[in-house]
């Protein structure tokens, strides 16, 4: 089974999914992820069936599988604050209507900020908006994201999510998605992956996971701070990385790029096409910035 591997993609007004795909494929990732709508607002553009219908199209052309495209819900859904949760509540109803809607079947979301509440109110506030906003007809896969612990955040170890996992009415709606920055940043060592495989698995299980973002990180482990970096350039390294994305155990979870567009003189250029390219080929890239830049230049 050839690498599930992508990155975040836009999710543009004039071409929606369609333009999704197109990105995606400039990259030559065979899956993506995207926000249907900006992660720090409640603006949403109504879904347009049309360009929903040539996106898939596009994908079923170029061996796409919306089985494994994700969506990431917006930061500003705050499950773990209750002074927000009739707004919680119901941005996320509609997040889920449009997940729906699209056919994606992996929604990623934050478990939120505590701000102040304490970690077991926190988790408990986390507990009763899933609670009320997952049924038994719930489409897509909630993923659950590990975090760095910055600030207030919670899920930032695996036994805060069990918690929250095992407190959900429907339990195989909720999944895990692990991103290998925050996980650094919180504690977890990348250069023992099986090691943190393993936890996973006794704590939560490994069926539960169902994504994976995969970042370098600007800062060394256990400092809670969440500073992507590109693949290859920070403290976790290539080696480390490369590691997670074809370990035989991950083989069936999309692996999702969020690493930091290349700035070079007032301009930015994604990474991804050449991130991909290394990852898929196992082959570090010592010169990764500069082809970047001649390659978008």
């Amino acid at each position: 089974m050839s690498l599930i591997i992508g990155s975040h993609v836009s999710f543009s007004k004039d071409e929606q999914l369609l333009g999704s795909v197109k990105e995606a494929l400039s990259y030559k990732a065979s899956t993506f992820m995207f926000y249907t709508g900006a992660p720090q607002n409640t603006m949403r553009l109504p879904l347009d069936d049309n360009l929903t219908n040539q996106g898939l199209e596009l994908m079923n052309k170029n061996n796409i599988d919306i089985n494994n495209l994700v969506v990431h819900a917006p930061y500003i859904i705050n499950m773990a604050n209750d002074k927000n949760y009739d707004f919680n509540v119901a941005f996320l109803k509609e997040e889920i209507n449009r997940v729906t809607k699209l056919g994606v079947k992996r929604l990623v979301i934050h478990p939120g900020s505590h701000v102040g509440l304490g970690e077991d109110v926190g988790l408990n506030n986390i507990i009763k908006v899933l609670n009320t906003v997952i049924n038994k007809d719930t489409y897509p896969m909630i993923c659950l994201e590990t975090m760095a612990g910055k600030g207030s955040e919670l899920g930032t170890n695996f036994e805060q999510l069990k918690y929250i996992m095992d407190n959900i009415n429907v339990k195989d709606k909720v999944f895990v998605c692990l991103d290998t920055c925050h996980i650094n940043d919180a504690g977890y060592d990348l250069n023992k992956f099986d090691d943190i495989l393993n936890e996973f698995d006794n704590i939560i299980g490994l069926d539960k996971l169902k994504v994976v973002h995969v970042n370098d990180s600007k800062n060394a482990i256990n400092t809670h701070k969440d500073r992507h970096e590109n693949i290859g350039l920070g403290t976790i390294g290539f080696k480390n990385l490369n590691y997670v994305v074809n370990h035989d155990k991950l083989k069936d979870v999309p692996k999702i790029l969020e690493t930091p567009y290349v700035i070079y003189e007032d301009k930015k250029y994604p990474p991804y096409l050449f991130e991909i390219d290394m990852l898929r080929n196992q082959k570090d890239n010592s010169n990764l910035v500069n082809d970047i830049v001649s390659y978008y230049k």
